[in-house]
């Protein structure tokens, strides 16, 4: 018998619901849960996964002291002391924060609470400042308050969705599949998407508008231009619900659309569906938000909802669709540098008089902090003194990300609270705190839609590790503070967070779940699914704006006068203008999705998309290795030549790190540039030099253990029986066998090998008496052979692995396609020959490929169409 637990993804702001079967054996069994209303029992790959990430291998079990395991006691301690020491010696803006859109809502909220009531600084700021702050401070300029006026229910009754900076397919699949579905429902929908690069989700468009990276301000300053000439401006919701109107029109009217390097074609179709269709929602993400004019673009876009008076109703209004599972939730919190709880201000002295009544603390902040770019900065400078980290590794996820490491190494006292201390970050703390993850944690998040989800434990916590609102409570108490967080369970902390809302509501502000101010514990352990607002006294609506009430003090929106800035001029010898971001299969530095074979099998390793006639220019080819680099750093990755992206566009993954390859870390390369709103990073147009990286030979590795390459270029992954490095080199061994033996330190392991005459390729494999330890592949060019055939025999007599491919009697399903159901490209390419597919939903039929979250469905088109036109040709 399992025992099944309802529970919530840690991955995306989709929020969707997860059912957790823990078997007697120990192993979780992972199902889409079918009440949820996020996702009504779908789930994507990596949330299928989630079972095979929840292992304690490689967890931090212990406390520890520098290298030295110590007990909690000790540890807290050594925490408190040192923050008080800072404190006493500098005043409390010595010291910082650094959070996490992973946190859950009750450990965010006492992490808030001690920094800003009881330390006495604002100086707490979070990832989710490189995610959705551009959000967030678009919001508030708009609407007063950081409010999502709209709902997932909006995507399925909209006649006209815009996509735009938001490869929503790969990002956020659950809700791409929504949308698919009621397209499919009703092919009268129409779907926009505005993205530089032809990605996935342009299966489902009806119209791809690949402006030019940065351009997107004028396109909807054209659109909102275009609405006024057509008449299409509804004057009435103007004139009583939004101000400034004239200055948002004249700003947009001096915008040149050309600048978007799009055809009169596309332009005229866009601005005729939109003008023509009543129900349009716009959805945007990281393409809007990462961007030094982010907050500019949330503005150009929520100007045309509030001209249109598209907003609030169902089926239209602009989607902000979150990066993280609990984004949101630090938002509500208020887990940023320049918020306070709530959705209360730091500057509103009423405001702050309200927050410190209510905590009865001994002091509140009173002017916004250090956003995550100045915190780290102020690091460097030596001006904080004291830094704890939380969730989250930003030694390589800032950019710029080599300074940020040299700026944590030389404060004088880090504290890392994560479940892992092999974390970049962590190897640099005195201090690190074993937290638990998910399937241990249990209390709060919020979606997207405003929908907040319990997170429930259904394993117990790894060794000695703690829930970050019990460390950060333990802190708190030994700091002085035992009044103010003697909480004895996350219901309690809820509970306390649920109350303040409703005082908070009092002032006019979005933000109230008061109906949860007296829950009780078994109500929250029971808690289902509920957006807010949740008022104590009156049922709310589910959609915010549809007849004004906005939060300004004037309760009119804004529309903001925003301009197309000029085009970057690219740095002495940096000519290409990179493009960062997710893929389908994992999720930020893979900490967690790394630990799930399946969802390594789609991209391997760190690689650089490239224009063919930009590879043709700079002498790269299929499957060799680039080097980007610029005055910030290096990176070295795979090249993957494709026309999705422009000439001069390249576009790089966010997921590698030093753990995971040798120079795979992108934001090494990411400039340290920032929207002067919101503080949120610039991301996406960091300008690079592009050069061949050109090693002596290439290799192959297969490895029942994990080994540690001493190459010039190493990237690895783990698979279902060991691990896979692909590894490159600038000189040549003097002896295979002798490097090989090497490699994997196996010097008295049975060598069976092929090696040419000339000593430049060779296929080595070692075996432990009837086992296949590993095998090595080498070549003056990148290596081609059956990778997955090659891992498959590790711990087997590894028949066959010099060959490097199956034989006849011996399928090989090639290349990951669906990680879902491990479905293999030559798999599916047998299936249409053999059952004469013709269509992706008979390859689900045959396969199962695509029938789970759906990600895989335009590779599988692609396959489907390069066949099929390859038998028509013949």
């Amino acid at each position: 018998m399992s025992t099944i637990t309802c529970t919530t993804c840690p991955y995306c702001g989709t929020g969707c619901g997860v059912r957790a079967a823990l078997q007697t054996d120990g192993s979780v069994e992972i199902s889409g849960d079918p009440d949820h209303p996020a996702n009504f029992g779908r789930l994507c790959s990596k949330g299928s996964a989630l079972g095979e990430t929840v292992s304690t291998e490689g967890r931090l079990l212990a406390p520890k002291i520098g290298q030295r395991p110590a007990a909690w006691d000790e540890a807290l301690d050594v925490v408190a002391e040192g923050f008080q020491h800072a404190i006493d010696t500098y005043g409390p803006d010595s010291v910082a924060f650094y959070v996490s859109g992973q946190l859950l809502t009750e450990d965010y909220y006492v992490a808030n609470k001690l920094i800003k009531g009881y330390i006495g600084t604002a100086n707490i700021d979070t990832n989710s400042r490189l995610c959705m702050a551009s959000t967030v401070a678009g919001h508030k300029r708009a609407f007063g308050t950081d409010t999502v006026p709209g709902t997932y229910e909006d995507l399925e009754a909209a006649d006209l969705v815009v996509l735009t900076g938001s490869n929503l397919a790969w990002c956020h699949p659950v809700l791409y599949q929504r949308l698919a579905a009621a397209k499919a429902a009703r092919p009268s929908m129409k779907v926009v998407v505005v993205d530089p690069r032809r990605t996935a989700t342009c299966d489902i468009a009806d119209l791809h508008l690949a402006l030019r990276p940065g351009t997107d301000i004028a396109l909807f300053n054209h659109l909102l231009c275009q609405l006024h000439e057509l008449g299409v401006i509804d004057s009435t919701y103007v004139s009583a619900h939004v101000a400034g109107f004239d200055a948002a029109l004249d700003a947009a009217s001096g915008t040149d659309v050309q600048v978007t390097g799009l055809s009169h074609k596309d332009l005229s179709t866009f601005v005729s569906w939109w003008a023509t269709t009543e129900k349009t929602v716009t959805v945007f993400s990281q393409g809007v938000n990462q961007s030094d004019h982010g907050t500019d673009k949330v503005n150009a876009i929520i100007n045309c909802h509030l001209a249109s008076g598209r907003i609030g109703r169902e089926g239209m209004g602009p989607l902000s669709v979150t990066g993280q599972p609990n984004a949101m939730g630090g938002r509500e919190v208020g887990g940023l540098a320049n918020m306070l709880a709530n959705h209360l201000e730091i500057a509103e002295p009423s405001h702050r008089a309200l927050v410190q009544d209510f905590w009865a603390s001994p002091t509140i902040v009173t002017s916004q902090g250090l956003k995550a770019g100045d915190l780290f900065k102020a690091v460097k400078d030596r001006k904080i003194k004291a830094l704890w980290v939380m969730c989250t590794n930003p030694a390589v996820s800032m950019p710029n990300a080599s300074e940020v490491r040299a700026a944590i190494a030389g404060c004088d006292f880090v504290v890392v609270s994560d479940m892992f201390d092999t974390t970049e970050t962590a190897q640099l703390a005195d201090v690190v705190l074993p937290a638990t993850g998910w399937g241990e944690k249990t209390g709060t998040v919020t979606n997207s839609d405003r929908t907040i989800s319990r997170q429930r434990g259904f394993l117990p916590p790894a060794g000695q590790s703690r829930h970050d609102w019990q460390i950060i409570c333990d802190v708190a108490k030994r700091l002085g503070f035992e009044d103010g967080f003697a909480f004895d369970s996350p219901a309690d902390i809820f509970k306390e967070y649920a109350e303040l809302s409703g005082n908070a509501a009092q002032l006019g502000v979005d933000f109230d779940i008061s109906g949860f101010a007296q829950i009780s514990p078994d109500d929250y352990d029971a808690l289902s699914p509920t957006r807010w607002p949740y008022p104590a006294e009156n049922k709310a609506n589910a959609r915010f704006f549809a007849e004004g009430g906005f939060f300004t003090p004037s309760r009119r929106a804004n529309m903001i006068a925003v301009r197309q800035p000029d085009q970057k001029t690219p740095e002495a010898n940096t000519t290409f203008r990179l493009n960062t971001g997710r893929i389908r299969d994992q999720w930020h530095t893979t900490t967690r999705t790394g630990r799930a074979a399946r969802l390594n099998q789609h991209y391997g390793e760190p690689f650089v998309e490239i224009h063919p006639e930009d590879a043709l220019q700079l002498g790269l080819r299929p499957a060799e290795l680039a080097v980007l680099e610029n005055h910030y750093g290096r990176a070295v990755m795979r090249v993957l030549v494709t026309d999705r992206v422009a000439r001069g566009a390249p576009f790089a993954p966010i997921h590698w790190t030093m753990q995971t390859a040798s120079e795979g870390c992108v934001s090494d390369v990411v400039h340290p540039v920032f929207d002067p709103v919101s503080g949120q990073p610039d991301s996406k147009s960091s300008y690079v030099a592009i050069r061949p990286f050109l090693p002596k030979w290439y290799g192959f590795v297969v490895s029942a253990q994990e080994i540690a390459p001493k190459t010039a270029y190493w990237a690895k992954s783990r698979t279902s029986h060991g691990w896979q490095y692909e590894i490159a080199h600038d000189e040549m061994p003097d002896c295979w066998e002798s490097f090989a033996r090497g490699v994997f330190e196996a010097p008295d392991a049975l060598v069976s090998s092929v090696i040419d005459i000339n000593q430049s390729k060779a296929r080595i494999a070692l075996h432990q008496g009837d086992k296949l330890l590993g095998a090595l592949y080498t070549d003056t060019r990148p290596v081609s052979l059956s990778r997955g055939f090659a891992a498959s025999l590790l711990n087997s007599r590894g028949e066959g692995i010099l060959a490097g491919r199956a034989g006849a009697n011996q399928p090989d399903p090639g290349a990951t396609v669906c990680a879902c159901f491990n479905v293999g490209v030559n798999t599916i390419l047998n299936a249409i020959d053999a059952q004469s597919l013709v269509t992706v939903e008979e390859i689900g039929a045959a396969l199962a490929a695509g029938t789970n979250c759906g990600s895989c469905k335009p590779e599988l088109a692609a396959l489907l169409n390069t066949k099929l036109a390859r038998t028509a040709a013949e």
